[in-house]
């Protein structure tokens, strides 16, 4: 049976795991060390957003096992027509397992993370969705954006 707990600080290495996951099942082109550098840095990042309350994490176990996860960051973000709350949330980190994929899981922390934006009273909540998740989050509403970036 599968039980979904929310994280906490000592879960940073794990959430940053799973992310690290994320991007290789992804097949992001990178180098392994800058995959090794981002998960490093990652721990002690999310480690200070858990423990202020600006990031949310949901883990998904199954017995004793950790198969999936997902995240919420909310963000300062100027008050915007779509929002006039200097707030905008921000899901990441969502990866469910190879192993059990296909069985509702990311459906189900979606709802959750979505869910907890809207308790915290945040209109706008975005995203960047990868070619496995897209389906999910249009069948949820999202919608693509104008987004542009500089990078280097």
């Amino acid at each position: 049976m599968v039980e979904i707990r929310l994280a906490t600080t000592a879960d940073a290495e794990a959430i940053a795991n799973q992310r690290l996951r994320m991007f290789i099942d992804a097949e992001v082109v990178a180098e392994p060390e800058e995959l090794d550098k981002m998960a490093a840095n990652f721990v002690p990042w999310v480690r200070a957003r858990l423990e202020d309350g600006t990031y949310a994490g949901w883990l998904a176990e199954e017995d004793g096992c950790l198969i999936a996860g997902a995240g919420l960051w909310v963000m300062d973000w100027p008050p915007h027509f779509l929002d006039a709350e200097p707030r905008r949330a921000y899901l990441l980190n969502f990866y469910v397992a190879p192993e059990v994929r296909r069985r509702g899981l990311a459906r189900e922390l979606l709802a959750l993370a979505v869910a907890e934006a809207r308790a915290r009273g945040i209109k706008v909540v975005t995203l960047h969705a990868s070619k496995f998740g897209k389906p999910l989050y249009e069948q949820h509403g999202f919608v693509l954006s104008n987004e542009m970036r500089l990078q280097g």
